[in-house]
């Protein structure tokens, strides 16, 4: 089928664990055509091929970023750079790409730039790079962003850039673009394919919410009020004490679970946000969960769930469907938001669609029988 091209903007927790998981199943791919490994399909992965594309397909050919310590150091080299603090799944390849440097612009709260630990960012004393000029060089064909929550002009500004070279554009992170009319029609206008916004976890604090709001209320019982209280010691929740930065992430996972109930919680009843940074923890996030409400005759039910993720590894495979998706529909020559994948990896899509009806949707566009 060939390779997939992608470049990355943002060369943080979650491209280094992306890129790790890559060349996890790249061997274990290897593996399987040399006759060392039987069985079927592959650990920890919701969809091992998809039409005929596997994770080892896709190939990052460029990268962007504007910490000091990551922009002209190859690639593998910068993923290990602080203020990275990813869980190690296994060790990258030499790469052949060199880390460019970005735009600033809003990419960097101005507290992280001064704080006490290695968890700083040291802004690159660089010239930011003719980024359309590297995506069209590089021969990129989908744009992965994965700047920091409130990068909101950094986000539009490549954004802009993959609407003049033709790249698609991937948004794992919560500005709305792919959820944004406006946006939406100019992707739709250049018949380029786009999925968005703000990547959900395989198995996270946001789909973890989502599954035992709908559970709730598919049996019947009426929620009354719900929290979601995350803590994380990487540069994310560091990021994210920035309380002005916040807006479009707390509406991102609030509308998350919003969207599971008949009735929407009034405001007061329902919050869900990042609640504090502790450095030990480094990329582990923990989530506390509590759903307080009423059975048969008003009986009241409450839960309460605790979960610990690592938090970067956990939207890997999230991503690896999305990309492959979202060259599939430029195979086809779709253009616009990508309904079904957006619905089943993203936490803002452009339509709210229950999970297990996201899925069905996404096997049946690989298949060709779903638009979109």
């Amino acid at each position: 089928m060939g390779k997939i091209k992608v470049a990355i903007a943002g060369c943080g927790n979650c491209a280094a664990s992306l890129l790790e998981g890559l060349e996890y199943y790249r061997r274990i791919t290897a593996e399987k055509l040399k006759g060392k490994k039987k069985e079927v399909g592959c650990l920890g992965l919701m969809n091992d091929d998809m039409g005929g594309y596997f994770p080892n397909d896709i190939e990052v050919v460029a990268a962007f970023d504007i910490d000091k310590r990551k922009v002209g150091e190859r690639l593998d080299v910068a993923l290990r750079a602080k203020p990275n603090c990813v869980l190690k799944l296994c060790d990258i390849a030499r790469s052949k790409v060199r880390v460019e440097m970005g735009h600033v612009l809003d990419g960097v709260s101005e507290h992280m730039q001064n704080y006490a630990d290695d968890r700083t960012f040291i802004v690159a004393n660089k010239k930011p790079a003719n980024v359309e000029k590297i995506l069209k060089e590089s021969g990129a064909e989908i744009l992965l962003n994965y700047l920091p929550v409130g990068s909101q002009k950094a986000t539009e500004f490549y954004a802009e850039a993959c609407l003049k070279t033709g790249v698609s554009l991937i948004n794992c992170m919560p500005v709305f673009i792919v959820s944004n009319p406006a946006w939406a029609k100019r992707f739709e206008a250049k018949r380029i394919p786009c999925v968005g916004d703000d990547i959900k976890a395989q198995i996270g604090a946001t789909i973890t919410h989502r599954t035992l709001a709908k559970l709730f209320s598919e049996r019947g019982v009426t929620i009354d009020r719900t929290y979601q209280l995350n803590t994380g010691g990487n540069t994310d929740f560091l990021n994210m004490l920035n309380r002005a930065r916040l807006e479009s992430k707390k509406i991102s996972k609030t509308s998350a679970v919003q969207s599971q109930l008949d009735v929407p919680l009034d405001p007061d009843n329902i919050h869900i946000g990042p609640s504090d940074y502790v450095p030990w923890q480094n990329d582990n996030k923990v989530c506390y969960l509590r759903i307080e409400g009423r059975g048969f005759a008003g009986f009241p039910v409450s839960l309460e769930c605790r979960l610990s993720v690592e938090d970067s590894p956990n939207s890997g495979g999230c991503a690896i469907d999305a990309i492959r998706a979202c060259k599939i529909a430029r195979d086809r020559k779709i253009g616009g938001p990508l309904i079904s994948i957006s619905a089943y990896t993203m936490k803002h899509p452009p339509k709210q669609i229950v999970d297990y009806e996201a899925r069905e949707l996404v096997r049946k566009f690989v298949q060709g029988t779903c638009p979109r």
